[in-house]
């Protein structure tokens, strides 16, 4: 699979100035590469990985834009009719346009594959932090499934490690309310990949119910799941000996030459248990204790 120029290295790689999505600069229309077009030119990406635009947010947004203009042009490929344009990056900057009354706006053009239209949408997302983590998984799957990118190569373009683009691809496998309970927040992606360790749909959505009941945390949830799956909680680690207990054990284990285990309790008490592994061990600490 050729490597694609620019897109790993993200949305600024593209954008004149070379700044990121966090970090938008203002422009001048003689800015190299920037023209302007009528925004009922503009179609959406076909492969935008984002479904869901929160109102609210939109709605800021356009305000801000009523007030201050698109601040950061979108990105946008040519189609082969010249005055129709698909966006490829700004998809939420287009619709709170349109909201705000604008009849133009700013664009950058590129010209695009549909690997490069989904990439370059889901990177801009991602580093936005704009998608749910099943719109992610989505993406990510497109990703694998229609283009062959495997998990590292899509990790190497997004910006994120192979572990993460697997974990995250894994919540396709939870059952539809589990996933509309991620989608709507009412638990969380840690909730989510807790219930992947149980093996059917029914006990996921089980556990969901009781999660949702008793207001589980995430490490409650995976001490529920462990219950369902039938294992023991592991115990807790073992304190370690006072430093002065420690000393006198090891003292005793050099002069018997075998393991030795010291408890104390609060009065004053306790117990001394020397371990040996077998008759002839056994017989050389008697001899040493028993001085013969």
């Amino acid at each position: 699979m050729p490597k694609h120029s620019g897109l790993g290295k993200g949305l600024d790689a593209l954008i004149p100035g070379g700044n990121t999505p966090e970090q938008p600069a203002t422009f001048e229309a003689s800015t190299p590469g920037v023209r302007t077009v009528p925004i009922q030119s503009i179609i959406p990406n076909p492969r935008q990985p984002r479904s869901h635009f929160e109102p609210t947010a939109l709605q800021e947004l356009a305000a801000s834009i009523r007030e201050h203009g698109v601040i950061q042009p979108l990105l946008v490929s040519q189609d082969d009719t010249a005055n129709r344009y698909t966006l490829i990056a700004g998809e939420r900057r287009w619709q709170a346009a349109k909201l705000a009354g604008l009849s133009e706006v700013p664009v950058i053009v590129r010209q695009t594959t549909d690997l490069e239209r989904l990439e370059l949408a889901l990177i801009e997302n991602v580093q936005r932090a704009d998608l749910n983590p099943l719109e992610e998984a989505n993406a990510y799957r497109q990703l694998n499934e229609e283009f062959h990118l495997s998990h590292e190569e899509i990790a190497t373009r997004v910006g994120k490690s192979r572990v993460a683009i697997t974990n995250t691809l894994r919540l396709l496998k939870l059952p539809p309310s589990v996933q509309q309970a991620l989608v709507e927040g009412g638990i969380s992606e840690g909730h989510a990949r807790a219930l992947l360790s149980l093996n059917s749909p029914q006990a996921q959505e089980a556990a969901l119910k009781q999660i949702r009941a008793h207001d589980l945390t995430v490490r409650q949830t995976e001490e529920l799941v462990n219950k369902l799956k039938g294992e023991k909680p592991s115990p807790p680690p073992k304190p370690a000996p006072a430093p002065d207990v420690k000393e006198l054990q090891e003292r005793l284990e050099a002069s018997l030459g075998t393991r030795v285990t010291l408890k104390t309790n609060r009065k004053g008490g306790g117990v001394l248990s020397l371990h040996y592994f077998s008759n002839e061990e056994l017989d050389a600490i008697l001899n040493r204790l028993l001085d013969e």
